[in-house]
């Protein structure tokens, strides 16, 4: 699954007139560099959460052609969801008994989707968290072992711990892409509109939540203007080395 229902807010004035996936990038928009990645990657059914333009987002994805690319729509267009309720909107689409990926539709990476899905199901994760150790204004915090037991405000100093967490924490920072199993619908109930990271932290009471380690690598954060064309300058340079 594909976020991509957001405002966009921190690449405003572009996003005033169109919607964040489709903000161009190296002369196509940003979420056909995701879907690509997916499809290279072995992901054959996506299913793109709309909001904001969804009318907008809707004619793009019904345009998509690329080969091997099933895509279909989680329709937002009146109440926007959170992340936790995209999940619960989408779930007839995404729950089939098998683990999915998820991506944040700004987010520029060479992580192997593919090593990522496989630690999960072989693992037998719950869900797993793809971190970096990178400078961030908010942290996951997990012990030595890699299981998710909570989250800071770096700046506020707001911290969420998993219940009866007593040991010395690590903070990483989240990368935008996990692997979710069926087990995460358990505790969602019939809530409409909800985070996935606070969500996730009461499933760790009781669930096997992990984390995947990518230090190596390009990871770029599209959702601000200079991330974007931090992402602009990479594919150029990337182009030219060919």
């Amino acid at each position: 699954m594909i976020l991509a229902a957001g405002f966009g807010t921190r690449l405003k004035p572009i996003t005033d007139s169109v919607p964040k996936a489709l903000v161009p990038l190296a002369g196509k928009p940003m979420i056909e560099w995701i879907i690509g990645n997916l499809v290279s990657s072995g992901f054959s059914d996506i299913v793109v959460n709309v909001h904001h333009f969804s009318r907008m987002m809707k004619e793009y994805l019904s345009g998509i052609t690329l080969p091997g690319a099933h895509i279909m729509i989680s329709d937002e267009s009146e109440k926007i969801l959170d992340t936790g309720g995209a999940l619960f909107r989408a779930r007839q689409l995404l729950d089939d008994g098998y683990p999915f990926l998820v991506h944040n539709t700004d987010i520029f990476s060479d992580i192997d989707l593919k090593d990522l899905y496989d630690l999960h199901c072989r693992n037998g994760n719950d869900v797993t968290l793809a971190v970096r150790n990178r400078k961030t204004s908010r942290s996951l915090l997990i012990d030595r072992n890699g299981w998710l037991k909570g989250w800071r405000n770096n700046i506020t100093g707001e911290t969420i711990l998993v219940s009866d967490t007593d040991v010395d924490l690590i903070p990483v920072a989240f990368s935008g892409i996990h692997v979710a199993g069926p087990s995460v619908f358990s505790m969602m109930g019939d809530r409409e509109v909800f985070p996935l990271i606070p969500y996730y932290l009461r499933l760790a009471e009781n669930y096997k939540v992990a984390v995947y380690f990518h230090n190596e690598g390009t990871w770029i954060d599209m959702g601000n203007l200079e991330g974007l064309k931090q992402a602009e300058v990479y594919l150029v340079m990337k182009k030219l080395a060919k």
